[in-house]
């Protein structure tokens, strides 16, 4: 393994531990030339994916921009990094076990909305806003009239709600 710091070769491992949902592997390592420490993830990959863009593009897929957009759409919302990272790796096992080796970007964020829906409703909105590129306040109002309410949230009761009527 490549050092981060220096661009050494020669690093060793000082710590290895399963992550918490047991899908990868955090290393410790120590660079030999510049004794900076730094960790590695290793995760299983079942086979190499590659992503259809809306222009016909093929591009390698990234697990670490589909990581980035359910952590922005997450952003200041109470989902632990736990859950977040479970998203993630369910998403990913989703599409690699699709048995397709190229996937069209429009699955991906399908699939994206559908997982973010059910863990947390505005960071739905929020990710779905981004995804199809919402240009008028209109849309915003047709996605929140699709929504359907998620099992267990209630609404908040109105002020009148708390008044005892004689």
């Amino acid at each position: 393994m490549r050092c981060p710091f220096c661009g050494h070769d020669d690093t060793q491992v000082k710590d290895s531990r399963s992550t918490e949902d047991g899908v990868a592997i955090r290393r410790r390592r120590v660079c030999s030339a510049c004794t900076q420490r730094f960790t590695t993830v290793e995760r299983v990959q079942l086979r190499e994916l590659s992503v259809t863009k809306a222009d016909g593009r093929r591009v390698p897929f990234d697990r670490d921009k589909l990581a980035r957009s359910i952590r922005v759409a997450l952003r200041k919302r109470p989902v632990p990094e736990e859950r977040q990272e479970r998203l993630v790796n369910g998403l990913v096992r989703q599409l690699e076990a699709s048995g397709e080796h190229e996937i069209s970007s429009h699955r991906i964020g399908q699939l994206a909305m559908d997982a973010l829906r059910e863990v947390d409703g505005v960071a739905y909105v929020r990710f779905t806003s981004v995804y199809r590129d919402f240009r008028e306040v209109e849309a915003f109002s047709k996605i929140l009239a699709d929504m359907k309410p998620i099992p267990g949230e209630t609404d908040a009761p109105s002020p009148d709600d708390s008044q005892e009527t004689p």
